[in-house]
């Protein structure tokens, strides 16, 4: 589903996305020559110290009154203005002026600890297995992977015969990257014949990929170019062609489209449209390859149609046809629809279909309360289902008389999810596990055996002994009695006596649960003392599907008193004290960070928000804006009901920023961003500054060349990470 995720730009117009390449440049140019014009010459000759410097100011955004009425009520904004008009091309010269000279304050403040990033840099860079490698997976006569060549930013996708033979390449992503600012990689899939190779890519962060298809055995890519793309292209069964999701001018994947190879992209057929641009479309296809699936949805609803893999422009079959609150998804093995449905319990059941009527269901495993199933995959003779136990990752293997039972996994707290198994008559299937001590493990399971093997343990050049740290899931008692699982990492010797450092991580949204799984960079606190935190906020799925629905519209409220109380909870328990609990979150997850340092900012030592979505009001009351009609079911539509406009002006953090004191703040911004467009970040920064009472540290930082997941690469990314670590230890006082 697509969201504001813990990981696009707003498509007014295709004329103005097609200018936007053009102008890029420009843009950028201009950026680099206002950058330091904007600043006071007296920057040059200002000392830093530890606390923010008195030489040093920060920028101020003149405050444009401006206003909107709705339902009554008036909603002044004296920092509309930052959202350029031209949005996604971004060439307002005041725009562009506010920006650079916040990036340059920013850059000038933590210039004096530039030793302390590149430190931080190379301990991650460190951790990082240069020649990292996926665990070969086979497709037929062929075992297929990706590999990083040594200092490589980007991964080469190759593949070698079963029978023994030479690798060779699929795909080569560094010399497609080569040369550009931003390059990734949004879809691959190899045609079933073997012979082609379909990938998507995006050029500049926006989230509109062109794909292109690649023959393997020469190298060549076709002429065949289909712009305006996002999610796996899908090849059908013949190899002639593949079906793909087509973006709007809104950036709104509302068409299901099949290219025929050697034919125009103009020509190109709609399978499927989707009127409701409150729903958004996606493609996928069964396990055993016969259906493709044309799924439908929203937040809270989804709908089903199938197209046959052998006979692509058949009319689509609709499953069952949507109604609001229900959810459905399938899979397909022998002659029979595997499916997962809500439609008696929110935590979801299992039941079969025939081919002749998939919308005919069967149940073959019942809902529970404690049991939440939250995927399957059906192969030639079992069903492997991905479920979670009061909060707990399982797997199930379900036999055709019914006969099921659980892979068996041992530690406290972890995660774990199927893998890459890409053929359906099987008797192994992949599984991916790790817990916040454990790597990243790739495992076999035999179902017949019910045996686990290791295929793979992800390697930390630097060193890493798992004995030296302790994995902890405790249950704080949020304010409404609800208890709330926490999960702790720390290091052995950790002392519990309020004095330690605690980093509190949270995200809490859209169904989406923040799994306790390992990070080789959260090293960089843990060994420098620091209990790193995941709190499991109601909003996500960790206790079930209620855990979402008690997140979200008029409970929304409870992702955020849950992360406070949560931190609470911890200072009582000795992992901390108030006033040093650093925090973070990012997209949603900077929405509850953007709540709780109005709420609770004494509480707080450092706070890192990335890609905050903090102006949550203006943004649900724009319905132009490319994802607000499909959230309206999570925030609520403030458009028609006065009653959502007020909740949501309650909490949203815009909305709400205080005449008090802030604790130290780094808040980050991507220019092509169009999941939170990045005048978000920029419009609350401006209006912390105007209001608040304090002068503690506040950073934004606008990334000129990327969107919503910041910049491109793996190593370019650790670098922004080390960026935020050495913030917090800045900002606790921790260096000097």
């Amino acid at each position: 589903m697509l969201c504001r995720l813990g990981i696009m730009p707003l498509m007014k117009t295709r004329d103005r996305y097609l200018a936007y390449t053009a102008l890029g440049a420009l843009a950028l140019g201009f950026y680099s020559m206002v950058v330091m014009s904007v600043l006071d010459e007296s920057l040059e000759e200002a000392s830093v110290r530890p606390a923010p410097p008195v030489e040093i100011l920060p920028p101020v955004a003149e405050r444009r009154p401006h206003t909107i009425e709705i339902h009554g009520q008036t909603i002044s904004d004296d920092w509309a203005w930052l959202a350029d008009a031209s949005y996604p091309i971004v060439d307002d010269p005041d725009v562009l002026t506010y920006l650079a000279a916040e990036n340059a304050y920013r850059d000038r403040i933590m210039e004096p600890h530039e030793k302390l990033v590149e430190t931080i840099f190379d301990e991650l860079v460190g951790r990082v297995e240069q020649d990292d490698s996926s665990v070969p997976v086979k497709d037929g006569p062929w075992l297929y992977g990706w590999r990083y060549e040594p200092q490589a930013q980007y991964r080469l996708w190759v593949r070698r015969p079963v029978v023994g033979g030479e690798e060779v390449v699929v795909l080569d992503e560094t010399s497609r990257a080569a040369g550009k600012q931003f390059w990734s990689l949004g879809g691959i899939e190899v045609s079933p014949d073997h012979g082609m190779v379909a990938f998507s890519e995006d050029l500049d962060g926006a989230e509109r990929f062109t794909m292109r298809v690649r023959r393997i055995s020469t190298g060549e890519v076709l002429l065949d170019e289909v712009a305006g793309t996002i999610d796996d292209p899908v090849w059908a069964a013949d190899a002639g062609g593949f079906f793909y999701a087509r973006l709007d001018e809104n950036w709104r994947p509302y068409q299901a489209r099949y290219h025929r190879l050697g034919t125009p992209a103009g020509e190109d057929a709609v399978v499927y449209e989707e009127p409701d641009p409150g729903f958004f479309v996606s493609i996928g296809k069964t396990q055993d390859r016969r259906w493709i699936t044309i799924v439908t949805a929203d937040s809270i609803t989804s709908e089903v149609h199938l197209v046959p893999a052998d006979a692509p422009l058949t009319p689509p079959l609709l499953v069952a046809a949507r109604r609001s609150g229900h959810e459905y998804y399938l899979d397909h093995a022998g002659d029979e629809f595997f499916v997962l449905t809500n439609d008696v319990h929110p935590n979801f059941r299992v039941a079969t279909a025939p081919d002749a009527e998939p919308g005919a269901w069967t149940e073959v495993l019942p809902p529970s309360d404690r049991t939440y199933y939250r995927g399957l995959t059906a192969f030639s003779g079992f069903v492997a289902i991905e479920e979670r136990t009061d909060g707990l990752d399982q797997i199930r293997v379900l036999a055709p008389d019914g006969a099921s039972h659980l892979v068996p996994f041992t530690e406290p707290a972890y995660s774990a999810s199927l893998g890459d198994t890409r053929e359906a008559d099987v008797r192994t299937f992949r599984i991916d596990y790790e817990s916040m001590v454990t790597p990243d493990t790739v495992y076999d399971y035999d179902i017949s055996t019910r045996t686990l093997t290791s295929l793979d343990v992800q390697e930390i050049p630097s060193g890493y002994d798992a004995s030296r740290y302790v994995t902890e899931r405790l249950w704080a008692t949020a304010r409404d009695n609800t208890r709330v699982p926490v999960t702790v990492l720390y290091e052995k010797g950790y002392e519990k006596d309020g004095r330690g450092l605690l980093h509190v991580y949270g995200y809490g949204a859209y169904g989406i649960g923040m799994p306790p799984g390992f990070s080789a960079s959260r090293l960089s606190l843990v060994d420098r003392g620091f209990a790193y935190a995941i709190a499991h906020v109601r909003g996500g799925d960790e206790m079930g599907r209620r855990w979402y629905e008690d997140g979200r519209l008029f409970a929304r409220v409870n992702t955020f008193t849950d992360f406070v109380d949560v931190a609470r909870f911890l200072v009582e328990q000795g992992f901390g004290e108030p006033g040093r609990v650093s925090i973070s979150g990012a997209s949603a997850g900077g929405s509850l960070v953007g709540y709780v340092v109005n709420s609770d900012p004494d509480l707080w030592g450092a706070a890192v928000a990335h890609v905050p979505f903090v102006d949550i009001l203006n943004t649900m009351l724009d319905a132009d804006l490319p994802l607000t009609p499909i959230e309206w079911p999570i925030w609520g539509n403030p458009v028609e009901s006065r009653e959502a406009f007020d909740n949501i002006r309650s909490y949203s953090p815009y909305d709400n920023v205080g005449a008090h004191a802030y604790p130290p703040m780094l808040v980050t911004a991507g220019i092509n961003d169009p999941r939170v467009t990045y005048w978000e970040p920029a419009k609350w920064v401006a209006r912390l500054r105007a209001t608040r009472t304090d002068d503690e540290l506040l950073l934004l930082h606008t990334n000129m060349g990327a969107g919503h997941a910041g910049k491109s690469g793996r190593f370019e990314h650790l670098r922004e990470t080390a960026e935020e670590y050495a913030f917090i230890l800045v900002a606790l006082g921790l260096v000097h």
